[in-house]
């Protein structure tokens, strides 16, 4: 019995904080299809590796930072015919969150590679708006019940800094006080170090890492 050829690709939706604005790592193709587009990153799952090796590794060529420093997971799969022009393609695509990452640099099939303000991220190739849309929703609703936000946060910030997290992820501003009772109030959302900064400015502000809860309660709703 003969089975059609398919092809099976990662693509990453990078997102990170940058200027307080939730942005996104593009790639301008540098070769068909799509010449000259702009996309999310990602490319061929080799014939020797599993798919969340391809998914770091990917991360790595595009952004050029060590494996393991990055939140990533699974977002979903997209397989509908026709989504690329060279063939029957199934593309399972993953969510990488991070603190403020360092400029991004092209890899071997890209023109470019920049970071782009959410927002302004539109008419991409492929189906890679559906992509982004999915990915950028997934962020928002796991910042509800999970401390996922911490992940756009270095090992060590001010209840602040998370905050700006959360007011750039879902585009809204947030009640200082109010934002501060919720989240030290969220049970093993965060631990506090002892120690304090005044990088936000102002008064000496506490310094938390992130505790061991896995999802929050109660959840921090938009």
């Amino acid at each position: 019995m003969s089975h059609p050829a398919l092809a099976v690709t990662v693509d990453l939706v990078v997102l990170t904080v940058r200027a307080d604005t939730l942005s996104v790592l593009l790639v301008e193709r540098g070769e068909e299809p799509f010449l000259g587009r702009w996309a999310l990153p990602g490319g061929f799952v080799r014939p020797d590796e599993d798919l969340p090796a391809a998914a770091e590794r990917e991360l790595a060529e595009e952004t050029g930072l060590p494996r393991g420093l990055v939140h990533l997971e699974q977002l979903a799969s997209y397989g509908a015919p026709g989504r690329d022009p060279r063939q029957r393609v199934v593309t399972v695509c993953y969510l990488a969150l991070a603190p403020d990452l360092p400029v991004p640099r092209a890899g071997t099939d890209a023109a470019d590679a920049r970071w782009f303000p959410v927002a302004e991220a539109q008419g991409l190739a492929f189906d890679h708006d559906h992509l982004l849309a999915d990915g950028v929703e997934r962020a928002r609703s796991k910042l509800e019940y999970s401390p996922l936000a911490t992940a756009f946060c270095p090992p060590e910030f001010t209840v602040a800094e998370l905050r700006k997290v959360y007011e750039a992820v879902w585009g809204t501003g947030l009640d200082p006080r109010n934002f501060h009772r919720k989240v030290t109030g969220a049970a093993g959302f965060l631990d506090p170090t002892g120690a304090t900064t005044t990088r936000d400015g102002g008064r000496p502000a506490a310094l938390f890492r992130r505790g061991p809860a896995t999802t929050l309660h109660p959840p921090l709703l938009r």
